[in-house]
């Protein structure tokens, strides 16, 4: 079991994980970007908004256990939803996980969050899971909450990973209700996330900011009013984030960030787990249950006008 750790900023690294990317196709976006800009663009543009395969395959060898399976409309999708319990009766519980996962990825969260009183609904965001396939965007995975919200009812918690864990802060921002949230490894800058997409596939950094150009012109906003800085100061709700000092997919900084910047928010740190363990480990679990039953878990950050984007 990876160690809970007390806040320590990491090293700074410009390290960017492309070992898992072919080198042929790295070279096709280097290569293309001195000779097809816009074609290699708007490529690129397609991969950062196409979840990976596996999110599907997983999905559908996924084991739904006892859930009650069902769909939610969002945005005229069919969202594959699994329910344990009755949220009528008992406190619901909504998990949102991350890029290119699936909702059954919660698992080990429902006996816990049931044994607490808990109903646990869970959920395929866009283009992800048993759901068809295509593109997605942040602001489709805020909507798909909120529907599942209207759905379900008002959550007394929300859980949340990654990417799915930056929706529910713009679902918060546009209306969504909930008691508590713990946001597992979440990710705080859109454009941030879109610089190290560059990197890992050989885009220049022109190309990544023409690619934003792109997707700022198809949904009619700044990419930079995601920040989650520009919004969460005026949330009045509890908040836990629990983040990795060695996540090389969302660096901890970005996390510290969200705690910093939140009111009411704590941050615990973690050791050894990375990005994608870290959300069912057993001992991040345990400890998000004791803030979920109102214990002080995790550290305050202090926030810095002098420091407006992380430590170090």
């Amino acid at each position: 079991m990876a160690a809970i750790a007390p806040v320590a900023p990491p090293q700074k690294s410009t390290t960017v994980r492309s070992a898992s990317v072919p080198r042929l196709l790295r070279t096709a976006f280097t290569v293309g970007g001195w000779l097809c800009p816009a074609a290699t663009v708007r490529r690129a543009s397609r991969l950062f908004g196409t979840p990976m395969a596996s999110s599907h395959s997983r999905a559908l060898t996924a084991e739904a256990d006892d859930a009650q399976l069902g769909h939610v409309d969002s945005e005229g999708h069919a969202l594959a939803t699994y329910v344990w319990g009755d949220p009528a009766t008992c406190r619901p519980a909504i998990t949102s996980h991350g890029w290119s996962s699936f909702g059954l990825r919660c698992r080990p969260w429902v006996a816990p969050l049931r044994a607490a009183g808990y109903a646990v609904v869970a959920f395929d965001h866009p283009g992800h899971g048993r759901n068809d396939g295509g593109r997605a965007i942040l602001p489709s995975f805020a909507a798909a909450l909120a529907a599942v919200a209207r759905r379900h009812g008002a959550p007394a918690v929300v859980l949340a990973h990654s990417m799915g864990a930056a929706a529910v802060t713009l679902a918060l921002r546009d209306g969504l209700h909930t008691g508590r949230v713990v946001l597992i490894a979440p990710a705080a800058d859109l454009r941030a996330a879109g610089g190290r997409f560059g990197r890992m596939i050989g885009l220049a950094p022109a190309l990544v900011a023409r690619m934003f150009e792109g997707f700022e012109r198809e949904i009619g906003v700044e990419v930079d009013s995601f920040a989650v800085h520009h919004h969460v100061p005026s949330f009045a709700i509890p908040a836990l984030v629990v983040h990795d000092l060695e996540d090389e997919d969302v660096p901890w900084e970005e996390g510290e960030r969200y705690a910093r910047h939140w009111p009411q928010a704590r941050l615990l740190s973690t050791t050894g787990l990375g990005h994608h363990r870290i959300a069912g480990d057993a001992a991040v679990i345990e400890a998000a249950l004791r803030f979920l039953h109102g214990e002080a878990v995790g550290e305050r950050v202090v926030s810095s006008p002098n420091l407006p984007f992380g430590i170090g």
